[in-house]
């Protein structure tokens, strides 16, 4: 084995010295390789599926085009090169996040341990955190048969951001990897003892799917305690094709709980409620139903918990289930002046890895920098033990800002959250959901203004209020109607005060379905075939998509939408639609303009038939304004009620009784 001297691109800084890899005695060729001296695994080197895409396979492998076809997979571990060709895996999934590893754990360095059969060099780059990438250390391995090589890498560089990733180029002959991973120079303390708790609500398929890919690596299984599924549906995943077969790999760990349909703050706090109560677990992983996961995700999650420096909850971040290759959600934030959730500060939004791999050094930039999160997502979120006993479950919430809130009070409490690259699932994205518009928007807006009441640190709420009523406005004159009326709802049951939101949990939901189909625009079409043809000239129309840029142009577009609202709507534009407007273009600037008009779902599955009533119009606006008025003069008086009654919300009493109801 020959070794080769780090070296520093020209202009990247200065070189530091390694120490050189060491080799331990070959082993047979089979793929299992055994690794001597203390460590604990971190994450492993994870290849495509056979039947994955090109563009799935870029989360995996950095290839060329020409080693596309000509780079074999055996398994999920082991890897098949040709002669002379070049794979990185500076990927999604394989490279370390090292800047993560140094600022959350008690790690001061990582072991990247490698077993290969023929001669090929490897290549250890690191990156820094503006993206810059450095040469740390290449090695020829040269010798026949198996080789095992070492590579101890120091995390001190990383405090900022960036990753450690290899490269293995072959020479004459092919070269087969037998495994790669991550390790920890020293054994990592406590145990992994997980308890998984999914909710689910008449998605069997999906569940069962989920189960099964829990259960489908054997390191992930050992791991694994119990599972707890809280079915809230009536289409059972008891009943669902595949689910045998994943309850008979799983076993004694799997415990189905069948409840009414309390939301995803119900069937969480059922998981994390057995999983406190009925075993020793020593860590609580949450995770959605509607999901593909790749498995080495859980053990990258139980690992980065074990040595955490101080207990903190762990979250994987999101991929977009519609186009694989792309990374939806790195990590998110609250605003607490407006109380919104939003993308963290410096998040590369829908990052395509197939189109720009991790080490292109332009596009990927933002993707080396550590990003700071204020919670994780409940798509897949690891909480330890000690925090949950602390903390207590969920705020009854039925659905929206639960997991927000849980993170909220973590960080209260002095347990961060890490949004971890490398730990991911795959999710159907926000942007293929009307869920701030349709009968959610009740909850959107009711559960923002508890988890404010709970953790603003305004007294009188910052700019919520105002935001809020902002909000509402925009929904106006796009002919919302119906969003805006779960808005009022959702006002006054937050006025009434904390004490009915658990008897609210199994009712609110129909409330909220019968008042929103109250108005048109709460109404779904199959298609904007079913009515006629628009009559509005497509030319003059697309000039209405122009939007308004600067505050004059704001300012009187808005002031027209409101002038427009006195006069009433022609009849005629209720019968037949002025135009078919798609849901990317459904802003108020247009809308504010038109009488009536379908718009498209955005999942593409239906349309709403949209049409101005400047009676219902007036009525809600000045219902909001009067609402908005009132919350802001009562706000600290409903901070205090809110807030004293935490305990009464968040212990298991309530949930017990709930559950059972």
């Amino acid at each position: 084995m020959t070794d080769l001297a780090e070296h520093t691109a020209p202009g990247n800084g200065t070189s530091r010295k390694r120490r050189t890899p060491t080799k331990s005695e070959p082993t047979p060729a089979t793929g299992e390789v055994s690794w001597d001296g203390p460590g604990s695994l971190l994450q492993r080197v994870i290849l495509p599926r056979a039947g994955d895409p090109l563009d799935v396979r870029a989360l995996y492998l950095d290839e060329d085009e020409t080693n596309r076809k000509r780079v074999s997979v055996d398994t999920r571990t082991r890897l098949r090169l040709p002669a002379h060709s070049e794979t990185s895996f500076a990927t999604y999934f394989n490279a370390f996040p090292a800047s993560y590893w140094r600022r959350w754990t008690t790690l001061e360095s990582v072991e990247l341990r490698l077993a290969v059969e023929g001669e090929c060099r490897v290549d250890v780059y690191r990156s820094k955190a503006d993206g810059t990438q450095i040469h740390v250390r290449g090695t020829v391995l040269d010798e026949p048969g198996v080789q095992q090589a070492r590579f101890l890498l120091d995390l001190q560089p990383f405090e900022d951001g960036g990753w450690y990733w290899f490269d293995l180029t072959t020479a004459d002959d092919p070269v087969t990897m037998l495994e790669a991973s991550w390790y920890s120079p020293l054994d990592a303390p406590g145990r992994a003892n997980v308890a998984i708790g999914m909710t689910t609500f008449n998605r069997p398929t999906d569940c069962a799917g989920a189960l099964a890919a829990i259960g489908e690596d054997p390191l992930v299984l050992d791991a694994i305690g119990a599972v707890f599924v809280a079915d809230q549906g009536n289409n059972k995943v008891k009943d669902a094709d595949g689910f045998a077969e994943a309850a008979e790999v799983l076993g004694d760990r799997l415990h189905i709980h069948d409840q009414p349909n309390l939301g995803g703050s119900g069937g969480f706090s059922r998981g994390m409620h057995e999983a406190l109560t009925t075993t020793d677990c020593d860590q609580i992983l949450l995770m959605d139903d509607d999901i593909v996961i790749e498995p080495d995700s859980i053990l990258r999650a139980l690992a980065f918990s074990r040595f955490a420096e101080k207990p903190m909850l762990v979250g994987g971040q999101m991929l977009n289930l519609q186009a694989r290759s792309h990374l939806h959600t790195m990590g998110e934030v609250v605003d607490r002046h407006k109380f919104k959730w939003g993308p963290a500060p410096h998040v590369e939004h829908d990052h395509d890895f197939a189109k720009y791999p991790l080490r292109d050094p332009d596009e990927s930039r933002d993707l080396h920098r550590r990003i700071d999160v204020d919670y994780n997502g409940w798509w897949m979120c690891l909480i330890p033990r000690p925090v949950a006993e602390k903390l207590g479950l969920p705020l009854p919430l039925f659905i929206k800002w639960d997991d927000t809130e849980y993170g909220l009070r973590a960080q209260r409490n002095g347990f961060p959250t890490a949004t971890l690259p490398g730990v991911a699932i795959w999710h159907m994205p926000w942007s293929d959901k009307d869920d701030a518009t349709d009968w959610q928007a009740y909850f959107h807006l009711r559960n923002r203004l508890i988890v404010a009441a709970l953790h603003s640190p305004y007294r009188y709420g910052g700019a919520l209020f105002r935001d809020s009523m902002k909000n509402t406005l925009k929904h106006l004159m796009s002919l919302e109607y119906s969003t805006v009326a779960l808005q009022e709802l959702a006002m006054h049951d937050f006025a009434n005060g904390p004490h009915g939101l658990f008897d609210l949990l199994p009712a609110a939901l129909g409330s909220v379905r019968k008042r929103r189909g109250e108005f048109d625009d709460g109404r779904v079409l199959a298609s904007a075939k079913e009515l006629p043809l628009p009559s509005m000239d497509r030319v003059r129309a697309s000039r209405f998509l122009k939007p308004p840029t600067n505050p004059i142009t704001i300012g009187a577009t808005l002031v027209s939408g409101l002038i427009r609202n006195i006069m009433p709507a022609q009849p005629r534009h209720h019968e037949r639609p002025q135009l078919n407007v798609a849901a990317q273009d459904a802003r108020w600037f247009l809308l504010a303009r038109l009488d009536g008009a379908t718009v498209g779902t955005a999942d593409g599955r239906g349309v709403a038939y949209r049409k101005r009533d400047p009676r219902v119009f007036w009525t809600l606006l000045s219902t909001a304004v009067a609402n908005h008025v009132r919350l802001a003069r009562e706000f600290p008086r409903l901070r205090r009620t809110y807030r004293k009654a935490m305990s009464e919300l968040t212990g298991p009493e309530n949930w017990t009784r709930i559950y059972h109801s």
